[in-house]
């Protein structure tokens, strides 16, 4: 049985891939869950129009995301920790912490789970982190851990 996925199906396929199932796993589960649709000629045509909107709106985002990369590039963050006097910190610098500084100090809101750090950050100093807006833009941010 042929079917167009909906949503991402671990194992299975990403969205709007046209994959082929077992009927069971088609009929029972994959339609009623709302993860697929029968792959008929009038859904594969709906799915060629989607597709089209789709990579429109992605290069339109895409050149934004551009843009808020060139600035995150620019900027050197200043997060303040605890420290003792060896220079480590008690704890250590999270992505939460640097999503939050990043739109205090830059007036950039982006999600933590974008932001990638190198390793643990745990002593006071200069560190890059990635922050990924988009599959095919990736900005690196300098940040500072400063005692507070």
């Amino acid at each position: 049985m042929q079917i167009i996925l909906t949503k991402d199906v671990e194992k299975l396929g990403d969205k709007h891939d046209v994959v082929n199932v077992k009927p069971g796993f088609g009929r029972n589960y994959l339609i009623p869950q709302g993860f697929a649709v029968p792959a008929s000629d009038t859904n594969l045509r709906v799915l060629k129009e989607l597709m089209r909107q789709e990579e429109a709106r992605e290069n339109k985002k895409l050149n934004e995301y551009k843009e808020i990369a060139s600035q995150i590039e620019e900027l050197n963050l200043k997060i303040g920790a605890k420290s003792g006097t060896s220079g480590k910190i008690f704890g250590s610098v999270t992505n939460v912490q640097i999503a939050n500084a990043l739109k205090e100090q830059a007036g950039i809101d982006v999600e933590r789970k974008k932001i990638k750090l190198p390793d643990e950050v745990k002593e006071l100093g200069e560190y890059t982190a990635q922050i990924e807006l988009h599959k095919q833009v990736i900005a690196p941010l300098k940040f500072e851990v400063v005692a507070d």
